[in-house]
């Protein structure tokens, strides 16, 4: 099935849910082993990775005081870390052109500065920049994280036609031809290095980002490179090649973080059979919100053995409504086993902590922050992704602890959502204690903890206002 079309769509939808409703959690079914929650580095962390409250924050699941606040910490295990495009020496005349619309915050350095040599000890490579990212993820390493990215944005500016990390004059394919190696030698090398000088062992390498949306151009915003499928499938052997000549034969290739499920759809189908079988992992962006073939994508990656990642999320809504109505539709159809957000620190929404990376101001963190906090604090890695048996509900079985988790959230009327834990073979306890968190969209609770909910025979229920999002633990269950 072709997944529905809009927001506006699954909200009415939601709306239409009767009061009093009953879900019953399916404990037979398995959705995947949870792999983690994280977030990319660039931009945020060239200009705040230096600081220790903000890697607790998002990579600890400690209290922090932050911005005059108890801050309940993300407890992330996944941290994405920029290669980098930019510099700024020139190259027998030649230097790397800036778009006039990129901010300096966006412009993350990279390490191969020109061409004359391929050997990282060598004076075409610097290893000293973008201290701050490469801080932030040495802490989020030491707090716990591990699993952890290399990425990148765009080849290194003189790999381009146009020599701009931004994109092309007219959003088309911008690597140089007899670059593509080249690329794939950068992303190795770096690896690499991090290996042997950072004590950073990535899980993973992603030679591209969204590479065949056709808005990186010259005048954009931010880092960005246009490459067309059949020049990613040729850059994508390449990769598989440079690491295992250094040595890095168990780093994976994950590809290509696509913008929108639909593109991912085509790429995956477009590769061809050589490339595929060098990638492990498709990443997916969610900037296609409320559409596209989400389950569509889903088999695509399924039939072919292939994990799949939703490696970037963002958007501009601090209520944190859309966040919480992506994440289920993600669940739902999806079926992703990770979920990483883009900027934890942004201005106008679009982070989780409202911030201004190009002034270097903080503010505090937003509803959506404590939405979030809903998901990542109790749905952890290594949990069994179960059938929520409903739109509004997410479920995972934490087989160590004998705890169920559950997630929902009321589009409706007020109202008590009940839940049916019958069909598991030890629903629990009569009388059990569960504990609930609360956060509601918009304004009011922000992760507010309540000791008011037991198990009544093999059911529970809680009382929902309009639009509040509510994480249960219930102990002593077993599949």
């Amino acid at each position: 099935m072709r997944l529905l079309g809009s927001y506006i769509v699954v909200l009415s939808l939601a709306c239409q849910t009767l009061a009093d409703t009953t879900t019953t959690i399916n404990p037979t079914s398995n959705r995947g082993t949870w792999e983690g929650w994280g977030t990319s580095l660039a931009w945020w962390a060239k200009r705040f990775g230096n600081r220790d409250d903000l890697a607790d924050i998002f990579f600890t699941t400690k209290t922090t005081s932050f911005a005059g606040q108890s801050v309940p910490g993300l407890g992330f295990n996944i941290a994405r870390h920029n290669a980098g495009a930019c510099s700024w020496n020139s190259v027998n005349g030649e230097s790397m052109v800036v778009s006039r619309n990129m901010m300096k915050s966006r412009q993350i350095e990279g390490h191969w500065i020109d061409w004359n040599n391929a050997n990282p000890s060598s004076s075409s490579w610097t290893w000293s920049v973008d201290a701050n990212q490469r801080a932030m993820l040495q802490k989020a390493r030491d707090r716990g994280a591990n699993r952890l990215e290399l990425f990148s944005n765009s080849p290194m500016w003189w790999m381009t036609q146009n020599h701009n990390p931004s994109g092309s004059d007219g959003g088309g394919e911008n690597i140089q031809s007899w670059n593509l190696q080249q690329h794939a030698v950068y992303m190795a090398t770096v690896a690499k290095y991090a290996k042997d000088n950072w004590g950073i062992t990535f899980e993973s390498v992603a030679a591209f980002n969204e590479p065949t949306a056709n808005w990186w151009k010259s005048d954009g915003t931010q880092e960005g490179c246009h490459i067309n499928v059949n020049t990613q499938a040729t850059i994508i052997n390449y990769l598989r090649t440079e690491l295992n000549n250094r040595g890095l034969n168990s780093m994976i290739i994950s590809s290509s973080d696509e913008s929108y499920y639909d593109q991912a759809l085509s790429t995956v189908n477009g590769l061809g059979s050589a490339a595929l079988n060098n990638v492990k992992r498709v990443n997916v962006h969610g900037y296609q919100y409320e559409s596209g073939s989400r389950d569509g994508l889903y088999r695509a990656t399924s039939s072919r053995g292939l994990k799949l990642w939703n490696s970037e999320y963002g958007e501009n809504d601090a209520t944190g409504e859309r966040l919480v109505s992506n994440l289920l539709l993600d669940f739902r159809w999806l079926q992703p086993t990770a979920w990483v957000y883009w900027q934890v620190l942004d201005g106008g929404g679009w982070g989780l902590i409202d911030a201004d990376n190009e002034a270097g101001s903080l503010g505090s963190p937003n509803q959506k922050y404590y939405i979030f906090a809903l998901f990542a604090r109790h749905i952890r890695q290594g949990m069994r992704i179960l059938d929520g048996g409903a739109d509004n509900v997410v479920a995972a079985y934490d087989a160590a602890n004998s705890k169920l988790i559950i997630v929902a959230v009321n589009w409706g009327a007020s109202q008590y959502l009940n839940f049916d834990l019958s069909r598991f073979s030890q629903p629990s306890n009569n009388g059990a204690n569960v504990i609930r968190w609360q956060t509601q969209i918009g304004s009011g609770d922000r992760y507010r903890r309540y000791d008011d909910t037991t198990v009544s025979g093999t059911k529970f229920w809680s009382y929902f206002t309009t639009k509040a999002v509510q994480v249960f633990e219930v102990p002593n269950v077993r599949l």
